[in-house]
């Protein structure tokens, strides 16, 4: 033992002496004045004792009024526990225990100095050079030897005291002491319990918290080791498991000034979304508290979790239901130990053979509760008779650590038991070995005890020496006959079974009251937390493509996919295409019916009408060539609105341009053939090379096989292959999004693949433009012209139209009906301008479709240079027949032009 401390240790016994056993020995005439401050059971070997039979005294005096409850009731149980003990035969045969218990008077400083007598026959005091205050020796009385101690209630006391035992290794069992510093092994090694630690308490009220959805907090502790050790277990606990934060962590000071618990409730309203408030406090600070609360006006507003300290005890809500009701408490799992129920009913004063208190102990007062208080006639507690009796002059009901005073007196009894197993065997009594009982040996025998307990529960204790953790979950409520009770909604045994549907809230409340800082973010939104506050956030919505992808985070969809409705995940974006009973279908579609049946009509007269003048003064081969390409200008209309393959892509590579690049070829030779006969008529009469139907065919399939070529070559370097394209419409809100099923066709590569008919569209029409001076009657240069000038004003306004919805939600819609139109309007400008008219004169005027006189090329050459006005056009056929398509109107008779056929042959000179 450290010297310093042994010394201070004995300065405390001789001040102790020296105050106290001179008093005693004053009184020793009375027998009541020996017992004033104790009671002593003879007995092989001695438990001490400690509880709180008063309350704190005040203004300087220890102790002050009479514990009914906490202080008679627990002291009578160690009573009744050490008789039921002596009485059994079986627990520690042939030897009795005795007792000297103390009255702590609820204050740690007076129980250190109670506690000295516990050591006194462990001190070997010379007091040869000791006086006392009016100059005597001091009387030394032969200490008992106190082999164990049974207490203290508050963990204040049992701190003060441990520190004290454990210099002289006495093992001690509290009751009631629940703060979670006394498991400290290294600092209370010699300290056990039968009542689980705060730590339990706390991780148990912890976990009701979490189970009401409540996240901010305020806690509220009397000052001292139980109420701030208990705060300290749930803040750590809380910490360490997250998700309940604390707002404000307040303390009641030990000795309260006026109006402080009115300033506690105005400082538990500054954060008035943490309605919930942890209470380690006593009962009289609880009951204070509830009455500021009542005070104020805040009746329903502040949600009581009460500790062990609060249980279902009636004190602390007397009169206070309506700011209590929904109050949750927690209690150690205890049971009402009937026998000694009828033990304490029992008791009588004028019952000498089993009389523990005399009204010495209470200076002649009466100890016994009638009503709600003490007995009292005109203001004057009664005197005691020695008559009275519990069961018949008092209302009684058990205390609630009843149960624990009686398992901590069993659990050393079994502890003395197996250690007199162990050292005497088969010796009755105690045997010389037991005699001086080593306070490390008798520490091991406890911590090893396991048997029922009072309550049918084990009693065992871990390495720290503490009892495992079971409480009863209590809430304070008001039944439907306006009386108030405290129910059990739960138990609490390493885990929380909470009865939901048994829990009773303030009117108006059906389902849980909150108290959180703020509220759920809803689906699709992420918490960004308030810096130091983790329970107190802002919800931001996850916008544009980002889905709530944690609580905390916002994440970017994959490209091909889109926030679901809740914003909670992702789905694929909707695919479309361009559909046939669209609107944008519709229109195109009707146009190319349309042509496509103004074509087979136009092909179906010129072979019914094959051999007739008019037919075969057009140009046969090339007018079937140019009517090919004006049918599948109409026919690619239904490539580009088909649903999007490798066969649909592949076709439209092919007929995309090939349409175009049939008309424009094919006008284009007759435009340079017009031209070059029209050229060589101006320098000789000598017809030019290649304008024979053949040649021109040759020349006409030579233009289209170069687009021809190119597809192929496209085809070769990529192949076709179908994309669903998600940034055409990749609109700012994800519900307008939408993927586009399309070929693989970039604008480069349509416009790549369109470019060459338009460059042949645009030779055609500067063709067009140089034959433009040619004699009004020839027939087809004119028709040729305005059509390829309408054309090109098409085509014109389509390119800004196509390139300028680049950008557009509904650029596939646009771009797709503006390509199909032109197409359709192109094909329509020729077949209008060019067949229309000789098919309305075989219908209508078939008198017109007649051969008329032949005149030889030569003489047409020189007419047409003479005139200035002719275009001579003309060729050898094969077959020896010269055809041109000269309209003249070269009467002399009339002003008037009339339009005829005329053929030549070779010798029609």
């Amino acid at each position: 033992m450290d010297p310093e401390r042994l010394s201070r240790t004995h300065c405390q016994l001789i001040i102790f002496f020296c105050y106290w056993l001179p008093v005693s020995l004053q009184r020793v005439e009375t027998p009541a004045v020996e017992y004033a401050h104790s009671i002593r059971l003879d007995g092989d070997i001695i438990l001490g004792g400690l509880f709180p039979v008063h309350t704190r005294g005040e203004r300087g005096i220890p102790c002050g009024e009479l514990k009914k409850e906490k202080g008679i009731h627990r002291l009578e149980a160690m009573l009744f526990a050490i008789d039921l003990i002596n009485k059994d035969p079986e627990l520690l045969p042939n030897v009795t225990l005795g007792a000297r218990i103390l009255d702590t008077c609820s204050r740690d400083t007076y129980a250190l100095e109670q506690s000295l007598t516990f050591v006194q026959a462990l001190i070997e005091r010379d007091g040869s050079d000791v006086r006392c205050a009016n100059g005597d020796l001091p009387i030394f009385t032969k200490p008992d030897k106190i082999v164990g101690v049974i207490g203290a209630a508050a963990s204040s006391v049992s701190i003060m005291v441990a520190n004290i035992l454990r210099l002289f290794k006495i093992p001690q069992i509290s009751y009631a002491s629940t703060a979670p510093e006394l498991s400290d092994n290294s600092r209370y090694d010699f300290f056990s319990r039968v009542v689980p630690p705060d730590s339990y308490q706390a991780q148990a009220m912890l976990d009701i918290v979490t189970a009401m959805g409540w996240n901010y907090v305020s806690t509220l502790a009397s000052e001292g080791n139980y109420g701030e050790s208990g705060v300290e277990a749930f803040v750590q606990i809380s910490r360490e498991m997250g998700g309940v934060c604390i707002a404000q962590s307040l303390k009641i000071p030990r000795e309260p000034r006026l109006g402080e618990f009115d300033k506690i409730i105005r400082r538990l309203l500054e954060t008035p979304n943490a309605r919930a408030v942890i209470m380690f406090a006593n009962e009289d600070d609880i009951r204070r508290v509830l009455d500021a609360a009542k005070r104020s006006n805040q009746t329903g507003h502040f949600l009581w979790v009460g500790s062990d300290s609060w249980g279902s005890k009636i004190s602390p809500v007397f009169q206070q239901e309506t700011v209590v009701k929904g109050a949750i408490t927690i209690l150690p799992k205890r049971a009402t130990v009937e026998a000694f129920d009828r033990y304490f009913r029992s008791r009588s004063l004028s019952n000498k053979q089993k009389k523990r208190l005399v009204c010495g102990i209470l200076g002649g007062k009466l100890w016994l509760q009638t009503g709600d208080a003490w007995t009292q006639t005109s203001g004057n507690l009664k005197k005691c008779t020695g008559l009275e009796k519990v069961g018949r002059d008092s209302s009684y009901e058990q205390e609630g650590k009843v149960q624990f005073v009686m398992d901590a007196v069993y659990a050393m009894a079994h502890a003395l038991h197996r250690m007199h197993k162990d050292y005497c065997f088969g010796y009755p009594g105690l045997c010389p070995r037991m005699s001086n009982i080593n306070g490390k040996e008798l520490l091991g025998y406890i911590r090893s005890v396991n048997f029922n307990g009072s309550a049918g529960t084990p009693v065992i204790f871990n390495q720290n020496g503490d009892a495992p953790g079971r409480y009863d979950i209590f809430q304070y409520q008001i039944t439907n006959k306006s009386t108030a009770e405290y129910k059990v909604i739960g138990q609490w045994t390493n885990k929380l079974h909470l009865n939901v549907e048994a829990m009773r809230w303030q009117k108006g409340e059906n389902t849980f009251p909150v108290s959180v800082c703020s509220v759920p973010c809803r689906m699709g939104e992420r918490k960004k937390i308030v810096k130091g506050v983790p329970c107190c956030w802002h919800c931001e919505r996850c916008e544009g493509y980002h889905f709530q992808a944690s609580e905390f985070s916002c994440e970017l969809c994959p490209y091909e996919q889109r926030p679901d409705r809740n914003r909670t995940g992702c789905v694929p974006i909707p695919i479309i295409k361009l559909e046939w009973h669209s609107a944008w279908a519709a229109v195109p579609m009707f146009i190319a019916v349309l042509g496509i049946l103004a074509t087979s009509f136009v092909v179906v007269t010129f072979v019914r009408y094959n051999d007739t003048p008019i037919v075969r003064a057009s140009g046969r081969e090339m007018s079937y060539v140019l009517l090919t390409g004006i049918f599948l200008c109409y026919a690619i209309t239904f490539l580009m609105i088909s649903t999007p393959s490798l066969a649909v892509c592949s076709f439209r590579r092919v007929f995309l341009g090939l349409g175009m690049c049939f008309s424009y070829a094919a006008l284009l030779t007759k435009t340079n053939r017009i031209h070059r006969i029209f050229e060589q008529g101006k320098k000789s009469v000598a017809a030019p090379r290649f304008i024979s139907p053949a040649s021109q065919l040759v020349i006409t399939f030579s233009l289209i096989s170069v687009q021809l070529l190119g597809v192929f070559m496209w085809f070769a370097v990529d192949p076709p292959h179908t994309v669903v394209d998600y940034g055409e419409q990749r609109t700012s809100d994800p519900v307008k999004a939408r993927g586009v099923l399309k070929c693989d066709i970039s604008d480069l590569s349509l416009i790549c693949s369109l470019g060459y008919s338009i460059l042949l569209m645009v030779t055609c029409t500067v063709y067009a433009i140089k034959t433009r001076g040619v004699p009004e009657t020839f027939n087809e240069a004119k028709p040729i012209g305005f059509t390829m000038y309408t054309t090109c004003i098409i085509w014109l306004a389509f390119i800004p139209i196509f390139f300028g919805t680049a950008q557009s939600a509904e650029r596939m819609y646009i771009q797709t009906s503006t390509l199909t139109i032109s197409l359709s309007l192109s094909a329509s400008v020729s077949l209008g301008m060019l067949y229309m008219p000789k098919v309305y004169i075989i219908i209508f005027h078939p008198e017109q479709n007649v051969p008329k006189r032949k005149r030889s090329f030569k003489a047409i050459v020189t007419a047409a240079t003479m005139s200035g006005k002719l275009v001579t056009k003309g060729g050898d056929r094969p077959n020896g027949e010269v055809k041109t398509e000269l309209c003249e109107s070269m009467e002399t008779n009339t002003s008037s032009t009339k339009t005829t056929y005329v053929s030549y042959s070779n010798h029609a000179i």
